[in-house]
């Protein structure tokens, strides 16, 4: 399957309505169907799906399948996922993340830069991991954010992950700069939420970039306008 990146628009003509795959750099604020519709409206053709889906706070790496691409999304979905990001140490939120307000606050000062690696290599290996209550995982045919936002929690199965780095970047308390390698499926929200919890002191996920999907990096990427603009100039030469 060919995967268009930024690197290759002078060199293809792509074909949309048979089937493509593009890298996109989501934008922060921005949620992944936001990129579908701007890709599908760019592109005029009807079936229009992602890879792998981006919280609005997270930035970075989406594949944007079209045509009869779109039935052939898992051979991206199940790749591996690679991410950058900062946990804040000491505060919490019900999303694990700054979608919702402050609802705790410890202190740190007891935190040194040893226990920090420790506790980060702790997460390496497989494991079970409860999928956030802010999430898009259904219950009963609904969104759980749906149930959170109307401050009602319900039962959620675990799934099993893996954690094949967890590389710590930069220590600046209270934000602790990281890289890490997960399966698909893996919420950073929860590794950053529990890791506060083993530290005993509390934690939130204070950004997010997926740098990587499978050896796909978020450097071949569009940007979304610019991927406008290459459809744009292709039309204009009556390539599409």
């Amino acid at each position: 399957m060919r995967v268009i990146t930024r690197k290759m628009i002078n060199d293809i003509v792509p074909d949309f309505p048979n089937g493509e795959a593009v890298l996109i750099d989501k934008p922060i604020r921005r949620t992944s169907f936001d990129m579908v519709h701007r890709v599908r409206k760019a592109v005029n053709v009807k079936k229009v799906g992602h890879a792998g889906t981006l919280d609005p706070l997270a930035t970075g790496l989406l594949i944007i399948c079209t045509g009869r691409f779109t039935k052939r999304i898992s051979e991206f979905s199940n790749l591996n996922k690679v991410y950058t990001g900062i946990i804040s140490l000491g505060k919490t939120t019900p999303s694990y993340d700054l979608e919702t307000e402050f609802d705790s606050s410890r202190d740190i000062s007891g935190i040194d830069e040893e226990i920090i690696y420790k506790t980060a290599s702790g997460f390496i290996g497989k494991s079970f991991q409860l999928p956030p209550m802010y999430s898009a995982v259904k219950k009963n045919g609904r969104a759980l954010y749906k149930y959170a936002r109307k401050g009602v929690e319900v039962e959620r199965k675990e799934r099993e992950i893996e954690v094949f780095r967890f590389d710590i970047k930069k220590i600046d308390l209270p934000d602790i700069h990281f890289e890490i390698e997960v399966t698909p499926g893996t919420y950073i929200r929860v590794i950053a939420h529990d890791f506060g919890q083993k530290l005993g002191c509390g934690a939130y996920l204070k950004s997010l970039r997926r740098t990587a999907i499978g050896t796909y990096s978020v450097e071949d990427a569009f940007g979304i306008e610019e991927f406008e603009n290459f459809v744009t100039n292709l039309a204009d030469n009556e390539h599409i």
